[in-house]
């Protein structure tokens, strides 16, 4: 790995991203926040998520975020001259992060062989919608998809008979969010295996899928299935095996999220609303019981929630010492004192864009914190520099590339 100035704990890492939307990109984010340089490579018309979102002059604020901390080069990958530019920037990284189609990128002259060839050691990681073998493989898949086959679509729903509309989405990408980061997991492994004292110092490859990764993470649903022939069901706002754990409405029409599923919160939360009877109903005595008669026990903390308001309700739940929270918008998120101090809500200069909000960076690492250097790059900004620096290509040659398309 290459040495540079410290922005974290993965600085000196040098990745090659040839993705496009939001997996592998969300993968190199994620690396590239904890220090890792990352390299982006795009079509001459930029990636598709560039136009995705809210916009201002045609700059896309969601770019901004997802696109932090990249440099970006264009190449036009159906050009041989392109072919040989990517494995020349191969040589000269440890990890090549990609989200085509399975097969799409040897194809090119750029498979898993090519790329060893140039640097034996590379890190390669796939992220597809199926994996790269079975019989779904090639398959068209984008993230909503992984959520419905991986069995999330079906439990984000409101419970059955309540309603007729179609089954509710997460409401962003996470299908494809949770395959970056299990991608920039297996990286961050690989290459420890790698270069680690007594490491081996081979590459790796690794596969990730959207249908995987989403399914990797449905809790009991599939042992609860094949033991007891069970089908989980989706139970809108509450949590199937914990009561009371949902939400409840307030006066001033706004919803408190209650979570008192342990004896000790349920009888905190039992006295919060003088009710402290309920701690001696059978129906109510254990959390099992409380499942069992959730839609009664709801109705009687619907009454006591409708009748204060949002901030009395966080007030005294508060004070109770009971988890609970409003249901924030990006407005209550961009305002909270807590993520205000840990540093998740904080402004960043954006050269298209100027001052932008930004999440910050997780996960907080004390004596080597990641940093946001700089925002989304615009459309090969980088192009000229990395080809330069990397390949010694001189400006007649740039200028060439560029006139004949590759670039």
């Amino acid at each position: 790995m290459t040495e540079t100035a410290q922005h974290g704990p993965l600085t000196g890492l040098r990745v090659l991203e040839i993705g496009h939307f939001v997996a592998a990109p969300f993968c190199t984010r994620i690396l590239g926040d904890l220090g890792a340089e990352i390299i982006k490579i795009e079509p001459p018309q930029g990636d598709p998520v560039r136009q995705w979102g809210e916009q201002i002059d045609g700059n896309s604020l969601w770019w901004s975020v997802h696109g932090r901390n990249k440099r970006s080069v264009t190449l036009n990958l159906k050009s041989a001259k392109a072919v040989e530019i990517v494995l020349g920037l191969v040589e000269k990284c440890d990890v090549l992060v990609e989200n085509f189609r399975p097969g799409q990128l040897a194809r090119m002259g750029l498979g898993d062989d090519a790329l060893r060839a140039v640097k034996p050691d590379l890190v390669i990681a796939h992220i597809s919608g199926f994996g790269q073998d079975g019989p779904y493989r090639d398959r068209a898949a984008f993230g909503v998809i992984g959520e419905a086959i991986g069995g999330l679509r079906y439990l984000t729903d409101h419970a059955p008979g309540t309603s007729d509309l179609p089954p509710v989405r997460v409401g962003v990408s996470i299908g494809d969010s949770l395959a970056g980061l299990y991608a920039a997991f297996g990286i961050v492994s690989a290459v420890w295996q790698r270069d680690r004292v007594k490491g081996d110092g081979k590459g790796r490859t690794m596969d990730v899928a959207l249908t995987d990764s989403v399914l990797s993470m449905m809790e009991g649903m599939l042992p609860e299935y094949g033991a007891l022939g069970k089908v989980r069901q989706p139970t809108g706002s509450r949590i199937p095996t914990a009561a009371p754990s949902s939400a409840y409405p307030s006066s001033d029409g706004r919803w408190i999220l209650i979570a008192a599923n342990s004896e000790p919160l349920f009888a905190k939360l039992a006295s919060l609303i003088r009710r402290p009877d309920l701690l001696e109903e059978p129906k109510f005595k254990g959390n099992r019981a409380r499942v069992e008669n959730v839609v009664e026990l709801d109705a009687i903390i619907t009454t006591w929630t409708s009748q204060l308001t949002i901030v009395e309700l966080e007030n005294r739940l508060t004070t109770a010492d009971i988890p609970s929270t409003q249901v924030y918008s990006a407005a209550e998120c961009a305002t909270d004192p807590q993520f205000i101090h840990r540093g998740m809500v904080r402004e960043v200069d954006d050269e298209l864009l100027g001052r932008v909000l930004h999440t910050g960076i997780v996960p907080h690492i004390s004596d080597n914190p990641g940093t946001i250097r700089w925002a989304g790059p615009s459309v090969g900004q980088h192009t000229n520099e990395i080809l330069g620096e990397f390949l010694s290509l001189k400006p007649d040659d740039l200028a060439s590339l560029r006139a004949e398309g590759t670039i």
